[in-house]
Formats: C-alpha cells, sequence, structure tokens
C-alpha cells in the first residue's frame, strides 16, 4: 500500500529523508527495546533470589510464631506482640532505568523489646527477630514487582513502535520512492525521447 503523493522530485527527495529518519529512528528503538531486555532479566534475576528468600523465610517465621503459641498462653502472646511493636520507615526514591523512573524503597524497622523475656517462650523472641529482618526482602519484592512491570509496559510499548516502523511505515516509504523514481524515470526516458525527435526533425528540415 503505498503512502498518497505526488510523483515530483521534490517528493521523491522529501520521502528519502522521511526514509533515512525512519531507518534510523527503527536501530535507536530497536537498541532501545534490547537494553530494557536486558535490564528486565536482571530484575528478573534479582527477583527470583528475593522471592526465594521470602518464600523460605515464611514458613519459618511462621512456623515459629505457631511454637510460641504452643509453648505459652494466647494471652501472654498477645501481650508481648502488643509491647513489641516497632517502627517502621520506609523511604522511596527514584532511579533512572534508560529513561523510565522506577521506584527503590528503603525501609527500616526498629523493634521495641519491652515485653517480658521471662514470661514469653524463646520461640517468641526468635519470630519477632525473624519477622524483623523478613520485612526488608518482603518490600524489595514489591519494588522489584513494580520494577518489572514498568519495564515490561516499556518493552512491549516500545516493540510495537519498531514493528510499525519495521512492517508498515518503512516498507511505505520505500515502495513510495520506488513509485516516484519508475515515474521520474519514464518522464525522463520520455523527454530523452521527444528531445531526440525534435532534433531529428530539426536536422531533417536543415538538409531539405
Amino acid at each position: 500500500m503505498k503512502i498518497q503523493i505526488n510523483a515530483t522530485r521534490m517528493e521523491y527527495f522529501k520521502l528519502r529523508h522521511r526514509l533515512s529518519m525512519a531507518v534510523r529512528g527503527h536501530k535507536l528503538l530497536k537498541d532501545k527495546n534490547e537494553g530494557l531486555i536486558k535490564e528486565f532479566l536482571t530484575l528478573v534475576k534479582a527477583y527470583k533470589e528475593v522471592r526465594q528468600k521470602v518464600d523460605e523465610d515464611l514458613p519459618n517465621c511462621m512456623k515459629m510464631f505457631v511454637l510460641a503459641q504452643i509453648s505459652s498462653s494466647s494471652q501472654s502472646i498477645s501481650t508481648a506482640l502488643e509491647q513489641s511493636k516497632g517502627n517502621l520507615e520506609l523511604k522511596i526514591f527514584e532511579r533512572n532505568i534508560l529513561n523510565i523512573k522506577v521506584s527503590v524503597f528503603d525501609v527500616s524497622v526498629t523493634e521495641s523489646n519491652s515485653y517480658s523475656l521471662i514470661d514469653t517462650p524463646v520461640e517468641l523472641d526468635d519470630a519477632i527477630v525473624k519477622l524483623k529482618d523478613f520485612i526488608p526482602y518482603l518490600v524489595k519484592v514489591a519494588e522489584l514487582e513494580q520494577s518489572m512491570r514498568m519495564l515490561a509496559k516499556e518493552i512491549e510499548k516500545t516493540r510495537r513502535r519498531v514493528n510499525a516502523l519495521e512492517y508498515i511505515l518503512i516498507p511505505q516509504l520505500q515502495e513510495s520512492i520506488k513509485f516516484i523514481k519508475t515515474k521520474l524515470d519514464e518522464i525522463e526516458r520520455s523527454n530523452i525521447s521527444r528531445v531526440m525527435k525534435i532534433k531529428e526533425m530539426l536536422v531533417h528540415r536543415s538538409l531539405t
């Protein structure tokens, strides 16, 4: 399918310039997409490692709480948990991945050991410490998931633009340029033929 064009020399050079820009843009977008995919795979690797840590630690943490409940009364457990409440501070920063802004979460947890260690089982102490260490990993999972979603969205968007240039615009421009070149060549041959005929007529007249 050709773009609606006028078969003129000016249009020919105009389309050649557009083609050059489209080819350059296609390369830049393709390079960008390859870079995004590389960064995405790096995030996936980091996500798998952190997620594995979360999947391993969460059951252990829950197991410790269950053991604590078995070893002590529900009331003493509830009181200890209430008294051991700490502070969670979450700071959000931004970083650029190939001009894509993604969030970076920085979390810090401070615990309060104001509950009586005598009245509570050691499993509860271990569970609370484990939970404090576990929270940053959980936040990291959320950070990486969000970053992967944003990069995946940008990769898909860039891929569509690359395909639109590669399979639609660039072939259309090439076809239109070829069409104009053919027409211009036909016009040039026609002009040459007409000039030759005029020359022949002039030569014939000069001889008669």
